[in-house]
């Protein structure tokens, strides 16, 4: 099978997250640029910013790029018609099922990746003649399903039969090198890029992630069907009692509404939504992307032959 970076046209075989209000064209365009495939992420733009934000990624690389679709939006289908207008080459969706726009996308020769937590989803989207999937593990931050990583991987790989990215909990070459061991044909990654020069959260954002723990996140929004991993912080505490005593859901968005602006752009670490994953335990300096991006391939490989050599 060909490695992502064969699929996509990219030096590694990388694709970096599409995370809300951080995936900027200006950040997508310097992953492309570093080697990765760089994404836009829609999170809650109509398609008047989007269409902005694609025309920012091509000023700025000539590299391939793509845009990420929350299906919950309301957006969406504004959306999806702006990626085909402006002659999107990737499109990579979450929460939901993108069927519908599937159609339309494959006839301009979009790639359609869906992201998808669970191999029954995964499944379910063959239907629709999808390139590939990521399979992202709870580990990741943001919206998250249930498995692991570990555990999701190769149960998606054995129930599909198109290319599989793993996400979710990759941040090192040795993960990256678990993922392909797991049969993956590359990772998208997120968290470890939040401790880029490049990346444009707040710099009180990318110390909260330098000063994170292996334990210090944890995941809201389960009693709503929406779970959702953030740093544990004054706001995380304080929708987990609510959510503990059953409060409603008009409740619950009085805690969290706004919250990852307050933290992406405010820098506001304990009453924002500090959205990260579990590897933030491992990121301890600012690098820029590209010397991300090259460790984590670097890395992988240098463990791949090192176990083939003890294990033949």
């Amino acid at each position: 099978m060909k490695k992502l970076n064969e699929i996509l046209g990219t030096e590694f075989p990388i694709i970096q997250g599409g995370m809300a209000n951080i995936a900027t064209g200006e950040f997508a365009a310097a992953c492309s640029n570093a080697g990765a495939l760089g994404m836009i992420a829609t999170g809650g733009w109509d398609g008047s910013r989007l269409r902005e934000e694609i025309r920012r990624a091509k000023e700025l690389t000539q590299k391939p790029f793509g845009v990420n679709l929350m299906l919950m939006s309301p957006f969406a289908d504004d959306i999806a018609q702006v990626i085909l207008d402006e002659g999107v080459r990737v499109v990579t969706t979450g929460a939901g099922n993108p069927g519908k726009y599937i159609p339309a996308w494959k006839e301009a020769g979009i790639k359609v990746i869906p992201v998808v937590a669970a191999a029954v989803l995964a499944r379910r989207l063959m239907r629709y003649g999808v390139d590939a999937v990521i399979a992202e593990g709870t580990e990741s931050g943001g919206h998250v399903g249930e498995m692991t990583t570990m555990a999701l991987v190769p149960q998606v790989i054995d129930a599909v039969d198109v290319p599989v990215i793993a996400a979710g909990g990759i941040a090192s070459g040795r993960q990256m090198a678990a993922a392909f061991a797991l049969g993956a044909c590359g990772v998208q990654v997120g968290t470890c890029l939040l401790a880029s020069r490049e990346c444009p959260i707040h710099e009180n954002y990318k110390q909260a992630v330098l000063k994170a723990k292996d334990s210090d996140t944890t995941v809201t929004g389960r009693s709503i069907g929406g779970p959702v991993r953030v740093l544990k912080n004054k706001m995380s505490r304080q929708y987990l009692a609510l959510e503990k005593r059953g409060a409603s859901l008009e409740e619950l968005e009085t805690v969290t509404l706004g919250g990852l602006r307050r933290a992406v752009l405010e820098g506001d670490v304990e009453n924002g939504s500090v959205m990260m994953g579990q590897t933030a335990g491992l990121l301890h300096e600012i690098k820029p992307v590209r010397q991300i991006f090259e460790e984590l391939y670097a890395g992988g490989k240098a463990v791949l032959e090192t176990v083939r050599q003890e294990w033949v």
